[in-house]
């Protein structure tokens, strides 16, 4: 299947997006393909995500992985992490952004994933996608697990902000700044935020994509959206008391991104094999698309005569 670009058709009050991203999180690659945990096959799931990302059918403007891309950093892990992933950017001819995590490690990841030199050096980066910026931030404290962003790197992201771009900016970072109502996380969490508060008050950042967490949730920082991706390794299971949340070998998604002139959405995507229905397709489409607005209505919006 070639990829189409990602706009879709337009039945609503709302023009096709402007720009779309995928967006994947905490994939924990080991060297050797070593089970996570001694039980998670970190690259069968990521294969599967990528499966179902292929299946979108679409063209997407960028494949952001907010983070952990590796559980400990091995260099064989970021090998095989972009044995997996550049086949499937290539096919979908779609820039990819690697954001580093807490399970990262700097200078395997700056070698490994972005051909630089393997140093300490945060690992940033700003993305022109058709006038849509996206900032890569990175988080990560060498020999720690929880996050930060130390001065120099918010000096960066200031100057960075200082012009605005025409749709706008998304920030991409592995710590979210959103509360969690599992207890560990709170102990894991970015310090210090608000002096990323600070830095983007008043700009044009639109949106935060975070990953972290296993699990996918959102919420609002400093009046900007945060929307967090669950892993595509193995996702926490909420339905247990907070203190009780642990791992789970399901509920696997990634997040559509969908970047409209007036508002963002994050769709998640779920990966999984369940069947599903067969009314909907492109030909539905296509015949939907002949009618007029009004006809559309009478077609799909009327209900069927109450027989009472």
């Amino acid at each position: 299947m070639v990829p189409t670009p990602a706009a879709s058709v337009s039945f609503g009050q709302h023009p096709p997006a402007r720009r779309t991203i995928v967006h994947l999180s905490d994939t924990h690659l080991l060297a050797g393909n070593a089970p996570l945990g001694g039980r998670y096959d970190t690259e069968a799931n990521l294969a599967e995500t990528l499966r179902a990302v292929e299946a979108l059918g679409i063209r997407p403007d960028a494949l952001v992985f907010t983070g952990d891309l590796t559980d400990l950093g091995e260099p064989d892990a970021y090998r095989r992490l972009r044995a997996a992933v550049d086949p499937v950017a290539e096919r979908l001819d779609a820039p990819l952004i690697w954001v580093a995590g807490n399970h990262d490690e700097r200078p395997a990841l700056r070698e490994a994933m972005l051909g630089l030199a393997p140093t300490e050096e945060p690992v940033t980066g700003v993305w022109d996608l058709g006038g849509l910026r996206l900032i890569a931030l990175d988080t990560s404290v060498p020999g720690w697990h929880h996050g930060d962003l130390d001065a120099a790197q918010l000096r960066w992201l200031r100057d960075v902000l200082s012009t605005a771009a025409p749709l706008g900016t998304l920030l991409a970072l592995h710590h979210p700044p959103l509360p969690s109502h599992v207890p560990l996380f709170d102990i894991l969490e970015l310090r210090d935020q608000g002096r990323l508060a600070e830095a983007i008050e008043g700009t044009d950042v639109r949106g935060i994509l975070a990953g972290h967490l296993h699990y996918s949730t959102s919420g609002t920082f400093a009046g900007v959206p945060v929307s967090v991706a669950a892993a595509t390794c193995y996702t926490m299971n909420l339905a247990r008391p907070g203190d009780a949340v642990n791992g789970m070998d399901a509920g696997q998604s990634f997040h559509l991104v969908h970047v409209y002139d007036d508002t963002i959405t994050h769709s998640v995507v779920p990966v999984t094999q369940a069947p599903t229905g067969d009314y909907f397709s492109a030909e539905w489409v296509e015949r939907m698309a002949r009618l007029s607005p009004e006809q559309r209505l009478e077609e799909f919006s009327r209900k069927p005569p109450r027989n009472d």
